[in-house]
């Protein structure tokens, strides 16, 4: 038997190696991509947190307490108001000068924004100029986030192979339910550790507190993180002068993407409607409408926003197989069939019953949201797909996003019944559902496959006619 590798087995052995050096940068980008988006997340939900159990009071304390809670909503809702202002400003830069600096840049603002708020006197303090002082550093999570989230997936997916893209995409969209975990999880040691007078003097200021964990994350992915291989692809075409990057992406894109622009944001209906009802709008419906305690309330969120992780995850992979559509419209129709059992569990008061609705709707939500980062950044070309999927992704967050809490608590309050809440959940996945339909499929897996059988079809003879086929 030769001692001397044979030339095949030589090759194997080499590609493998390089491949499994390539896969360590990836893996790095994962973990860094997933940790920063769980972090961000995390100190942009948990002001929907307090602003459901303590800003009310703290800083609107000559209003009613239902007028408290929708003026502390309100506040909520500025965060979503400021994100296409980020995903505008910042898709421009991420589009320009590359995808790292725009994300470093959005959690430096992220994480010294919600370290204020954890500094901020409330209005027994400094009257009237707290809730504005509240509102602007609200209004400076928004344009963070809404900045960072384009910068995220565009790392982890344009650094991604073509067939991997729905899965890296996910590791971005799994901060959000992550960052909900993280923020529950905080607050119910602070809840379970402090009593309720300190909780409300000073405990609600330690998960905001807590942001400063960002700063490590943000200096690896400073020095240890590349921009994407797309976008110094397009640096070198630059250079070359065969391809220039986009002077003015948001332009271009408002001029002649508009379809994908409006259609990628009612794929987020919703996800974005279903989850804020459930995280947010119900921790407060729950709480102060049908008397079930917060500390329940905020484990049984915990829990079906731990479902909704694995969903997205499992979402996103089996996206690179079977295309994106199939995924948001099975996602979008479980919204729209569960939107009034969500609230016949919810209405018996029951803590089972409230995890039961809470979980099924998560995974409706996290069905559409898996697929959604690679989806949305393959329906704009490179040039301009930070500015356009941004767009896109924020202009959802504007409409519905924010919206959803203060609708619920508005629409509650007027019709005394949850069945409209309900009806507007299920108008939201229909919209969803119908931008999915009227969509081209993007996933390379999909295309090549129809690519492959149109060619097929165009280069097949025609079939022969029988004799008995031949008219007379």
């Amino acid at each position: 038997m030769s001692e001397h590798p044979q030339p095949g087995a030589a090759v194997g052995t080499g590609t493998a190696a390089a491949a499994d050096a390539a896969a360590v940068p990836q893996r790095k980008m994962l973990a860094a991509g997933m940790i920063a988006s769980s972090i961000e997340w995390y100190d942009f939900f948990i002001f929907a947190t307090a602003a459901a159990l303590v800003f009310g009071d703290l800083f609107f304390p000559g209003a009613s307490p239902l007028t408290g809670v929708l003026l502390s909503f309100g506040t909520f809702w500025a965060g979503f108001v400021a994100r296409p202002i980020g995903g505008l400003v910042f898709g421009h830069i991420g589009d320009r000068i590359g995808r790292k600096p725009a994300v470093v840049i959005c959690l430096i603002i992220m994480g010294s924004s919600t370290f204020l708020i954890g500094l901020l006197p409330t209005s027994q303090t400094i009257g009237v100029a707290a809730p504005i002082l509240l509102v602007l550093l609200r209004f400076l999570q928004g344009i963070a986030v809404g900045g960072q989230w384009g910068g995220i997936v565009l790392l982890l997916t344009e650094s991604a192979p073509p067939r991997r893209k729905g899965l890296a995409g996910t590791f971005g969209q799994m901060g959000v339910p992550l960052g909900v975990i993280l923020g529950n999880v905080v607050f119910l040691i602070v809840t379970a550790t402090t009593s309720e007078g300190f909780f409300h003097s000073w405990g609600w200021r330690i998960p905001f507190l807590a942001s400063a964990l960002l700063a490590p994350v943000v200096l690896f992915i400073q020095l240890r993180v590349e921009d994407t291989p797309e976008f110094r692809e397009l640096e070198k075409r630059a250079e070359r002068s065969t391809e220039k990057i986009a002077q003015a992406p948001l332009r271009e894109v408002l001029r002649h993407h508009k379809r994908p622009v409006l259609l990628g944001c009612g794929l987020l209906f919703a996800t974005n409607a279903i989850f804020h009802a459930c995280v947010s709008g119900l921790l407060d419906y729950a709480n102060r409408t049908l008397g079930v305690e917060r500390g329940p309330l905020l484990i049984t969120t915990l829990v079906a926003a731990g479902v909704m992780v694995l969903v997205v995850l499992f979402s996103g992979h089996l996206s690179d197989r079977v295309g994106r559509r199939p995924l948001i419209l099975v996602g979008s129709g479980l919204v729209v069939l569960w939107a009034f059992p969500l609230f016949w569990l919810v209405d018996t008061a029951s803590l089972p019953l409230i995890a039961v609705a809470s979980t099924v709707g998560l995974i409706g939500s996290g069905l559409t949201y898996g697929p959604l980062a690679a989806y949305l950044a393959e329906l704009f070309d490179a040039r301009i797909r930070y500015s356009g999927a941004s767009l896109a992704y924020q202009l959802a967050a504007i409409l519905v996003s924010g919206a959803t809490p203060f609708v619920m608590t508005g629409l509650l309050a007027a019709t005394g019944s949850s069945a409209s809440v309900s009806g507007f959940l299920a108008l939201m996945g229909l919209i969803t559902f119908g931008c999915a339909w009227v969509l081209r499929e993007t996933a390379p897996a999909v295309t090549d496959r129809t690519e492959r059988t149109e060619r097929t079809d165009a280069t097949a003879p025609a079939p022969v006619r029988a004799p008995e086929d031949v008219p007379l």
